[in-house]
């Protein structure tokens, strides 16, 4: 990926802020209950929406569906993280948690090859058995950079996951400058994805990372130089977000102008946010929602973390400009070098870098 490259995509995302305002606007204009104008999905081959525009399901007590960007697809406002799904001491309630958010209305399930060492992916398989698998868009991540290793993971995943088909196949902690070169080389991992979205093995591809939007930017224009873009796109989306090295302010705009669907995680900041005294879960997981996301995915290791996620995706309205400046007003003093956002900062949340033969193999 060339520098010049890059730019380019830094300058279109710079450009494209005012059409990210545009988006926030219709979002909180258009979350209503299904029947209504804005509860019938736009055909995938007409002009992109606001990617957070709820378009049913809205009604008090239900969860909403938000259009997975130029798709076609509707999936849950909220999504159920796959790393919290098998760390439980008990499998079964692994099960039980997974059951319940799908019951609940939870609709998109997320998921990585590498989870909990093939856990999360074991256990989500075994829940989604008597009828569960119809009910869900399900996601999965691979971490190989080769087509080889890609195509390898991925067989695994299909095999833990118990299904002939992933809705979503995402690449994996997109977070070295090198690795959108890798990942689009002859040999590289798209190659492996794009065959298998032939074979029918995968419905839809996209990419994940949490270090820096640079990263993303170049990842994307990768995409777009090849004629190829992303279903979807992963990243960190939070109140602290907008203050260092911003996904929301650089990436999102390029995935809302391009019908890219927007995956929101982190908002929480993996629980390192509410350290910092200013702002409480509902109102972090509101945040989020009210962006122009897709999915808003959060790690639920409990039934009652998943109650409180539930509750917030029930309550959520859209929030007034004055709120969400409040907000980041509270937010700023805390957030201006990522001190609670370790995942852009430090390694301790880069699994690859840990495990780093997991771009290289298919083992665990």
């Amino acid at each position: 990926m060339t520098t010049r490259a890059s730019r380019r995509v830094f300058l279109g995302a710079v450009g494209s802020s005012l059409a990210l305002s545009a988006c926030r606007d219709r979002t909180r204009q258009d979350t209503r209950p299904a029947g209504s104008a804005a509860a019938t999905p736009a055909p995938a081959s007409s002009a992109p929406r606001a990617l957070g525009q709820a378009v049913q399901g809205a009604t008090k007590g239900e969860i909403p569906k938000r259009a997975l960007g130029r798709t076609g697809e509707q999936v849950s406002m909220l999504g159920l993280g796959g790393f919290h799904i098998g760390t439980q001491s008990d499998e079964q309630e692994s099960i039980r948690i997974i059951r319940s958010a799908v019951e609940a209305g939870v609709t998109f399930l997320d998921n990585c090859w590498d989870y909990n060492e093939g856990q999360s992916e074991i256990r989500m398989g075994k829940a989604l058995q008597d009828g569960y698998r119809d009910k869900v868009f399900l996601m999965t991540k691979i971490d190989g950079r080769t087509r080889k290793v890609a195509a390898e993971q991925l067989e695994q995943s299909l095999k833990r996951l118990q299904t002939d088909r992933i809705d979503l196949v995402q690449i994996h902690e997109i977070i070295r400058a090198e690795d959108p070169a890798r990942c689009f080389a002859k040999e590289g991992a798209m190659s492996a994805l794009l065959e298998a979205k032939k074979a029918g093995k995968l419905r839809y591809i996209g990419f994940t990372g949490h270090k820096d939007p640079a990263h993303h930017l170049a990842m994307l224009e990768a995409g777009f130089e090849r004629d190829f873009s992303f279903d979807a796109v992963q990243m960190p989306l939070n109140v602290m977000d907008p203050h260092f090295k911003s996904f929301e302010k650089h990436v999102l705009p390029v995935l809302t102008e391009r019908g890219i669907g927007v995956l929101g995680m982190k908002s929480l900041g993996s629980g390192e946010i509410l350290k910092a005294g200013v702002v409480n879960a509902t109102e972090c997981l509101h945040y989020t929602m009210n962006l122009p996301t897709s999915v808003v995915i959060t790690g639920c290791d409990s039934m009652k973390v998943l109650e409180q996620a539930l509750r917030a995706a029930r309550t959520f309205e859209p929030m007034p400009k004055a709120a969400v400046q409040a907000l980041l007003e509270r937010t700023r003093a805390h957030a201006k070098q990522g001190e609670y956002e370790h995942f852009k900062t430090k390694t301790v949340f880069d699994g690859t870098v840990k495990n780093p033969h997991w771009l290289e193999t298919a083992k665990i």
